[in-house]
């Protein structure tokens, strides 16, 4: 299976986010476009774009992105919460017929600032109920017609999305990513989603769920293609594994530092998936071979918990290791965000990319035989 590579657009309007160091430019079109043409240039695939309240509006800026590149797919991140199904499967099919077919969707279930947007749902267990229900239901409108459905949080009367998604005469309907650490995350996921992303785990953690994910995917009885699996973390990339490591030593002291990232609420601080990862600090500052866990003890959250850490080399090496897990899709990142997605983008995505052209070991060897 081909492996996706997919770079980070913060969609912040305030400076710092991660250590990014850049003045200007926060919050407007201009700084998202410059990322997302210089991620198309440098070989990804597009790019995971943050929500969340009091941030700009997620969708309103990945339709001005496609608009203003040509291959660039924007991994728009959605809550539930926030959308009405009908109102989404809508807005997702149009921008992503507008596209041709370039629209990922990343549905996020954890709390933000709900009561700003009137979400009052606030139990777990019952929000990731209302996700299952709002996955089934945008499914069922991309691809049928006068849809009715009445569910305990949801319901549509003779109800037709149009235009229905590119592809859609032919089954095709936008990707659905989807992440979460507990039970009833991981029982969303392994029945209703598309990619299931982890954040940076070891390589046995990641091993674990994976397989704890497809034996779920198998006894809750999917009905969808098989399951694939994601990474979301940042890289910290330098010529050299010594350059890498005092950036890194260097990075963490400053964001000791600095203040904490105003996007990472309370509430994701203590999910489940999140609390996996400050745990990681107890086995150790360096894990593998190069997964990095000082940025967590320092306020890191999400993607910035855990880094791997170290040449391209290193790096590819790393990944590597998580792609044999059965990871095909990478959501990378490392700030500041507009030179390092093009820096990264050629240091280590052309040796991922080598690794996954080359043929197995001995198909297409020349033997040779004394002659």
């Amino acid at each position: 299976m081909s492996q996706e590579f997919l770079w980070y657009i913060p969609n912040t309007v305030e400076p710092g986010h991660r250590g990014d160091d850049t003045a200007d430019g926060w919050g407007t079109l201009g700084f998202s476009t410059e990322i997302a043409l210089a991620a198309e240039a440098h070989g990804w695939g597009g790019a995971l774009i943050g929500t969340g309240w009091g941030r700009p509006d997620t969708f309103t800026v990945a339709t001005a992105l496609a608009a203003r590149t040509t291959t660039f797919q924007p991994l728009v991140a959605i809550r539930p919460g926030y959308w009405q199904p009908a109102h989404f499967a809508s807005a997702a099919a149009t921008l992503d017929r507008l596209s041709g077919g370039r629209l990922l969707v990343n549905i996020v279930s954890g709390l933000d600032n709900a009561g700003a947007y009137g979400d009052g749902e606030s139990d777990p267990a019952r929000r990731y109920d209302r996700t299952r229900e709002f996955l089934q239901l945008v499914r069922r409108l991309w691809t049928e017609e006068n849809v009715t459905f009445r569910g305990e949080f949801f319901g549509v009367e003779d109800s037709t999305v149009s235009p229905r998604p590119h592809g859609a005469e032919s089954g095709r309907t936008p990707r659905l990513y989807f992440g979460g650490a507990s039970a009833a995350a991981e029982a969303v996921s392994a029945t209703e989603a598309d990619v299931q992303l982890f954040w940076g785990e070891p390589l046995d953690g990641v091993a674990e769920r994976i397989d704890r994910l497809k034996k779920l995917s198998e006894s809750l009885g999917r009905t969808h293609a098989p399951l694939e699996f994601g990474l979301r973390i940042t890289t910290l990339v330098r010529d050299t594994t010594e350059e890498a490591w005092r950036d890194a030593e260097a990075k963490v002291a400053g964001l000791a530092g600095s203040r904490s990232d105003s996007t990472f609420t309370e509430q994701r601080r203590g999910a489940v998936g999140q609390q996996r990862l400050y745990d990681l600090a107890e086995r150790g500052e360096v894990l593998d071979s190069c997964l990095y866990t000082a940025p967590g003890r320092v306020g890191g959250g999400g993607a910035g918990t855990t880094w791997l850490v170290g040449s391209p080399d290193d790096v590819a090496a790393a990944l590597r290791k998580y792609g044999e897990l059965g990871i095909t899709h990478f959501v990378l990142s490392d700030t500041p965000y507009r030179p390092e997605v093009a820096r990264i983008g050629d240091q280590l995505l052309s040796r991922l990319r080598e690794s996954e052209a080359a043929p197995p070991a001995g198909v297409g060897d020349t033997v040779s035989t004394p002659g």
